[in-house]
């Protein structure tokens, strides 16, 4: 049974130290009573009772974690084999004679048949080999297990204690135990008794508090706050034990306990008291000059803790600080250090009560000297709390963080460094930083505000000569040179942008009706920016330390999508997908994952408007694949690879596609580069006119649409007259087809094949021959303007009463879209389309009709297949849908784990490897 510090076995004196008739204390015999609102932690008692099978369990941890509170819980309960001897220490015990008088009289109190030769020591200085001797043989003879607990044996100092400690364990009988709570590791050979498995160690991680030990203790402080301030304050305080009770007392206090939880401030002001008395001034007057030095860190170096003022010995005090549970640990692995978090704030406002006005001038100490460990952001995170915005934004354009702003999983780290930066700071560094900040954050705008600035102040730097025989003026350093003109290419023309005349760029309609030749404009002149800038960034990155452009691949993959991104908005699409797959492939590290999924997605939309819509799937989905816990972060992602599959699905116009059209449609409005890209934008309002329109809505597809004029690149502001035109056909209106066609500020096929259409509706069959002849003859001919010149020739043949020469026409049609399965321009050809086919549902036998059956997946299956299951079929439905598999687990209420399997399951009965391949072989079984 465990002793529960009851008084002494009998009426007699009380025992007292044999040197000075004092007696002995029963408050350090006696078990602790229990705290209020205590909670029984099971996971430690257990582990606590497996410990006592062996001679020593030592629980160890800083100040305040429950070591005292945990063993006494224990020692009251059921938990011990036997008697419970309780010993609680103080630093009067630190003699062998006082420590070894309370032991015995401790074994005494627990074991009243103890043998009366053991004696006391006699002298406070020592115990004397017998005394230990005649010990060890008296546990040689116990008839049950006896357990010892020595409560703060931190405060033991020496290593005659110890030593004798030690004797005794390795001499006693096996039914002896001895439980260890203490602060520091004691002075025992530790490293032989884990060889040996006869230690039990339980250690700080082990004490702290789960979140549902937090809420258990948070109810018997009658406090019920929801999960969420309950998984907060353990965060906070890490489930220091101390910190919970004393929050818990103050949140009692309140009338908000989530407004508590998220102050930092009241946290601190809960548990200050605590740390200052029990932890700070306990230290020696240079180990608490060091610990405020260096609160203005979040990650301790000792040479780092030297810079800031250590005094020379940094490493031996945090060395002794961790070995001694001072709320500092060792981040594993690594010579730093980290600070628990409540213990830092508090040093950090004793810092500001200590040493006014010293916090920046650390914070600077601090910056130079992680910027010279390379320990960049961390750096600027120092340079910004110092204020010294030219040092920070100057150390960030020479370190190329422009790449990880833009780029990399550190963007959120940088940015926010640079968030409290005033606007008025001076100089072309600060400006060029504070554009790039604006840029990740999609404000393109603001950005070229910024750009505008910092080109003004290079400017000023270095001015050019008043003659042409001047001495050449001084040309910036090559990295901020490099930052500027990646800025510049990066972020693009404005939504308003037009050449010097204030027109649009590309030619404009001509007299007969059709539209402009092959005049360059300002269009073809920012493209010209875009390329001579990719080839300066180029080149500037040979000027560059090796090592330098090496660690951050990001900035050839920036260059390489910024020049993607100028070609695709000029409308060359050819070259706007090759850039796209170089910059793909130089994404080489996890640190450009979130540029390698825009890669993709912008790569995607290329393909799905050149109508390679097989390619521009796959590309999307690995785009998306990229955002499903590798690394890219909400406030990365790019609407490009969702806008790509959208317009696949609407391309394919197959059944249910127009709901994945829509729901695409909206996940890639939630990304935050979509408003702000007027490629993206105009896009996913292209998208947004033609769901309107495959509806009947012609008004609301109209209202989706820009006003005319509203984009200044040629190839958003062809999309959208395109758009209109089609909306305008539909109602039957060429008039404003012809109108809409006429307002797109660039040449190419797609506005002859449209306007082709119109003339060709109107009753132009000539001027929509000539059109296509044109259109056909480029090189930019993109398989759905291929497809819808050849059903335009076709229904002109229709209506020139050559019922033969359409056949063949839209048997080529036919051929050339069944590849990418592309319909769209089929069910958007009009009702001709079909008494062309003789009636496509009858029983007419043409070339035409049998192309249109085959390119519908209407061939018979030519073996049989294992039957599909009903699950197996909603999953592939929701494949054709283009859903991955975590919308398939949630539209099906499955996990993400059964619908793979469901999935593996449908490929092998289909004898396929990927998803598409599983869509067509099911189209063509009639299992679609």
């Amino acid at each position: 049974m465990a002793s529960t510090g009851h008084a002494l076995p009998d009426a007699g004196p009380r025992t007292t130290l044999a040197w000075s008739g004092d007696p002995l204390l029963d408050a350090k015999l006696t078990v602790p009573a229990a705290p209020r609102a205590h909670v029984a932690r099971h996971r430690l008692l257990d582990g606590l009772s497996a410990g006592a099978a062996g001679p020593l369990a030592l629980i160890t941890g800083p100040a305040g974690t429950g070591k005292t509170t945990l063993a006494a819980a224990w020692a009251r309960g059921d938990g011990p084999p036997g008697p419970v001897a309780w010993l609680t220490l103080d630093t009067y015990d630190r003699t062998p004679g006082v420590f070894w008088s309370y032991v015995v009289e401790a074994l005494r109190r627990a074991l009243p048949r103890l043998p009366e030769g053991i004696g006391m020591p006699s002298a406070p200085g020592d115990a004397g080999t017998s005394l230990l001797t005649r010990l060890a043989a008296a546990t040689e003879r116990l008839p049950a297990p006896v357990v010892l607990v020595l409560d703060g044996f931190e405060k033991v100092a020496g290593r005659r204690v110890p030593a004798g400690l030690e004797f005794l364990l390795e001499h006693a009988g096996p039914l002896w135990r001895v439980v260890i709570t203490s602060r520091v590791e004691p002075l025992l050979p530790l490293y032989r008794y884990r060889a040996e498995d006869r230690l039990t160690e339980i250690r700080g991680a082990d004490l702290a508090f789960t979140p549902h030990e937090v809420a258990v203790l948070l109810r018997r402080h009658e406090l019920r706050p929801p999960d969420d301030v309950v998984q907060a304050l353990t965060r906070r305080t890490e489930g220091w034990a101390a910190g919970l009770r004393l929050c818990a007392l103050a949140m009692g206090r309140t009338d908000d306990p989530a407004a508590f939880v998220r102050s930092l401030v009241s946290s601190e002001q809960a548990v200050s008291g605590y740390l200052v008395a029990e932890v700070l001034d306990a230290q020696p007057a240079a180990t608490t000059e060091l610990l405020l030095r260096t609160s203005v860190l979040d990650r301790l170096h000792p040479d780092l803790a030297n810079a800031l003022g250590g005094g020379g010995d940094a490493e031996a005090i945090l060395a002794r600080l961790t070995r001694e549970n001072a709320f500092v640990e060792p981040v594993p692995g690594t010579t730093w250090c980290r600070v628990h978090p409540l213990f830092a704030e508090v040093l950090r406002t004793q810092l500001r009560i200590r040493h006014p006005g010293l916090a920046p001038r650390l914070h600077a100490r601090a910056a130079r000297w992680l910027a010279g460990a390379g320990c960049v952001t961390e750096a600027l995170e120092h340079a910004a709390q110092a204020g010294d915005w030219p040092y920070a934004a100057s150390l960030a354009l020479r370190q190329l963080l422009v790449g990880a702003l833009l780029a990399t999983p550190e963007a959120e780290r940088v940015a926010g460094a640079f968030a409290g930066m005033p606007s008025s700071v001076p100089g072309a560094e600060p400006a060029l930083v504070a554009a790039a900040c604006r840029l990740a954050q999609q404000d393109r705008a603001g950005c070229r505000t910024y750009l505008a600035v910092a080109e003004r102040e290079l400017g000023e730097q270095h001015p050019a000569g008043p003659h042409p025989r001047a001495r050449k003026a001084p040309q910036p350093d090559p990295e901020v040179a490099l930052t500027h003109l990646l800025l510049r290419l990066l972020c693009g023309p404005g939504h308003d942008e037009r050449d010097e005349h204030g027109e649009f760029d590309g030619p404009g309609p001509r007299g007969d009706g059709d539209v402009g030749g092959n005049g360059d404009g300002g269009d073809g002149r920012r493209l010209r920016a875009a390329e001579e800038a990719a080839r300066a960034v180029s080149d500037l990155q040979r000027q560059l330390p090796v090592g330098l452009v090496q660690t951050h691949p990001e900035v050839e993959a920036l260059r390489l999508h910024g020049l993607a991104r100028a070609f695709l908005g000029a409308g060359r699409l050819g070259e706007a997908r090759r850039l796209c797959a170089a910059a793909v492939d130089a994404c080489t590290t996890e640190a450009t994952l979130p540029l390698r999924h825009r890669a993709l997605g912008l790569l995607a939309l290329a393909e799905s408007t050149e109508g390679a819509l097989t390619s521009a799937e796959d590309h999307a989905l690995r785009a998306l694949a990229l955002t499903e816990g590798q690394g890219v972060g909400p406030d990365q992602c790019s609407g490009a690879g969702c806008l790509a599959l959208a317009v696949v699905a609407l391309e394919r116009d197959e059944r249910e596609d127009r709901e994945a059209a829509r729901r695409r449609l909206e996940k890639a409005l939630a990304c935050p580069d979509v408003p702000d890209d007027p490629v993206l934008a105009t896009e996913a309002a292209v998208l947004r006119a033609r769901l309107e329109l495959s509806c009947g809505r012609w008004e609301a597809a109209l209202g989706a649409l820009p006003v005319p004029g509203a984009v200044g690149e040629r190839w958003p502001a062809q999309r959208l007259a395109l758009t209109r035109a089609v909306v305008a056909l539909a109602r039957g209106d060429h008039r404003a087809a012809v109108a809409a066609v006429h307002d797109v500020p660039a040449d190419g096929p797609a506005p002859l094949i449209a306007l082709a259409g119109a003339h060709l509706v109107a009753g132009h069959p000539d001027r929509a021959r000539r059109l296509l002849d044109r259109a056909c003859g480029s090189p930019e001919l993109s398989l759905p303007d291929r497809v819808t010149a050849q059903l335009v020739r076709a229904h002109a043949a229709v209506l020139a009463d050559d019922r033969t020469t359409a056949q063949h026409l839209l048997v080529d049609a036919l051929d050339a879209a069944r590849p990418e399965r592309l319909r769209r321009p089929f069910t958007e050809a009009g009702p001709w389309l079909r008494h062309l086919l003789g009636g496509i549902d009858g029983t007419a036998a043409t070339p035409a009709r049998g192309a249109w059956l085959t390119a519908r997946g209407g061939a018979a299956p030519s073996c049989p297949v294992p039957p599909l299951s009903s699950r197996e079929r909603e999953v592939l439905g929701c494949v054709q849908r283009m859903m991955t598999a975590d919308e398939i687990a949630d539209e099906l209420r499955l996990s993400v784990n059964t619908v793979k399997t469901h999935l593996r399951s449908v490929y092998r009965k289909l004898g396929v490897s990927r998803r598409r391949d599983a869509v067509d072989r099911a189209r063509e079984l009639h299992v679609l």
